[in-house]
């Protein structure tokens, strides 16, 4: 997708969020321009027909009551620029970073963080880890790894199955003295 096409789509869906037509949007960033756009112009906009100077890029954050880092928030997918390509994910990491006094909308933030969380969620890393926790869970309320069945990790495993109990160790492995600290607890 063009960076420009990005850009359009944010626009056109921020314009609807705020219920305004193409020519109210157009008329609002004539406030700020030298002339409003007309509705033709803000339509080839948001269908990513065309460029922006950065004045126009600050009248249409400024109209729709944004920021301009959340006109550039785009779909996953590629961003193709004149000279290259960037990866969704180095065009989301130009996007974190805005400044410090340049916050994003909060709906728009909240969607980058949905993002992010979406990717880290998805790293296979975090099975294994979920996988190595249900196991341990597992060893420690049985009490002793000999007295787990491994088949029975296996199954419970390929049905997506866990323990409902928490992590815990039991009394004995656990390196606590449960009589003093519950003594002391009262």
């Amino acid at each position: 997708m063009r960076v420009e096409a990005a850009i359009g789509q944010q626009i056109a869906r921020l314009r609807e969020v705020r219920q305004m037509s193409l020519t109210q949007l157009g008329q609002a960033m004539g406030r700020y321009l030298d002339k409003p756009w007309s509705r033709q112009a803000v339509h080839q906009a948001e269908r990513g027909r065309r460029a922006f100077t950065a004045a126009e890029l600050t009248a249409v954050a400024l109209a729709l009551d944004t920021s301009i880092p959340a006109l550039f928030l785009a779909d996953t997918g590629p961003i193709e620029l004149p000279g290259a390509t960037v990866t969704a994910e180095d065009y989301r990491a130009i996007l974190l970073y805005a400044g410090d006094d340049v916050p994003l909308d909060g709906l728009e933030e909240l969607i980058v963080a949905l993002h992010d969380i979406a990717e880290v969620l998805s790293r296979p890393t975090l099975a294994r880890l979920a996988k190595i926790g249900r196991i341990a869970e597992q060893v420690a309320s049985a009490g002793s790894v000999g007295s787990v069945d491994p088949g029975q990790l296996a199954d419970e495993e390929k049905s997506g199955r866990s323990p409902d109990a928490a992590w815990r160790n039991p009394p004995e492995t656990s390196g606590i003295d449960h009589e003093s600290w519950q003594r002391a607890g009262s």
